[in-house]
């Protein structure tokens, strides 16, 4: 089972104590919503850059050469 770590800051003992089943729903549940969010911010880093890919070929399409596409 799963465990947490309990400082009483006053005395300095360190405590550790299994997670309730509330906790680890808990737990379990902010796990699967960071798991969405990071997704998400991999699908527009991911989307970002092929859009600046797709500007860059179509710059160098156009006879702009890899020092000029990288100066603008």
């Amino acid at each position: 089972m799963t465990t947490k770590i309990i400082v009483d800051c006053s005395t300095g003992v360190t405590t550790e104590v299994e997670l309730t089943a509330e906790e680890i729903a808990e737990r379990e549940t902010m796990a699967a919503e960071y798991a969405t969010q990071k997704a998400a911010e991999d699908a527009a880093i991911a989307a970002k850059a092929a859009v600046k890919a797709s500007g860059e070929a179509k710059l160098a399409a156009l006879g702009l050469s890899a020092d000029e596409i990288a100066a603008l």
